[in-house]
């Protein structure tokens, strides 16, 4: 579903990813694990249209987008969420789902005259819609609350529910149980399992390994820019390599 061939992003002298290559089947949940540095999230942007990789090649269901912008991919079916979530604060959390619905009729401007009822039926529908995915998070008592007080925790929660308002087919997740308590990692983790029974495919950034060696069947491991190994976590959590990237000589 998503192929990632030899990508490298290069900032002025320094490589920050160097020629990385790996792919998610349809309905896969597949793990990256790396070091802080090892260029994990610098992929994603790459991945996800933030930056343009400086050379290679990214296919999402055999078409080619590395060129495309960040919209144009989650039109596609490209989702991505961030490791610090950034909610509208003063807009309430149905609000905050609202603005990532894909293809309103009402954002084109003259529609909201010419096509009038239309428009409002979507919006119905739209918020019954965000309304279910907030109940599916745990968050629907809060659905008219700002986004404003929500813990971190639910913070995630919300950034899960407003990408999946996208209806995307696989979804980039960076760093989902960062900073979260243990109750709410174990509702973001029965969540992410649940919604890829659905079909949805996740590449993950992680790193608590409990979460990945429960989610994760295949694990790609990069360290300095690189693709270090890969396979199941099981096996990648053994490798000497991947102890050494981690650990440095302690280990």
């Amino acid at each position: 579903m998503l192929e990632i061939r030899a990508i490298s992003r290069r900032f002025g002298g320094v490589t920050a990813v160097d020629r990385v290559s790996m792919a998610v089947g349809r309905g896969e949940i597949v793990g990256l694990i790396g070091p802080n540095g090892a260029g994990k999230t610098t992929l994603f942007n790459c991945i996800a249209g933030t930056v343009r990789p400086t050379t290679g090649q990214i296919l999402l269901d055999g078409a080619a987008i590395e060129r495309e912008p960040a919209h144009a991919r989650l039109r596609r079916g490209l989702g991505r969420t961030f490791q610090i979530p950034r909610p509208f604060l003063q807009m309430t959390l149905a609000e905050n789902l609202l603005v990532a619905a894909k293809n309103q009729v009402g954002e084109r401007i003259f529609a909201n005259w010419a096509q009038a009822p239309a428009v409002a039926r979507e919006e119905h529908a739209n918020l019954d819609r965000a309304i279910a995915l907030l109940e599916f998070v745990t968050l629907g008592e809060l659905a008219h609350e700002p986004a404003r007080i929500l813990s971190g925790g639910q913070r995630k929660l919300l950034e899960l529910a407003r990408v999946m308002m996208a209806d995307p087919a696989i979804v980039l997740l960076d760093e989902p149980a960062a900073g979260v308590n243990p109750r709410l990692s174990e509702a973001i983790m029965s969540r992410i399992a649940e919604l890829n029974r659905r079909g949805v495919a996740f590449l993950i950034i992680e790193h608590n390994m409990d979460l990945i060696a429960r989610l994760c069947r295949h694990v790609f491991v990069m360290a300095g820019g690189r693709l270090l190994t890969e396979g199941t976590p099981a096996a990648v959590v053994r490798d000497a390599r991947v102890i050494e990237a981690h650990l440095g000589g302690a280990a």
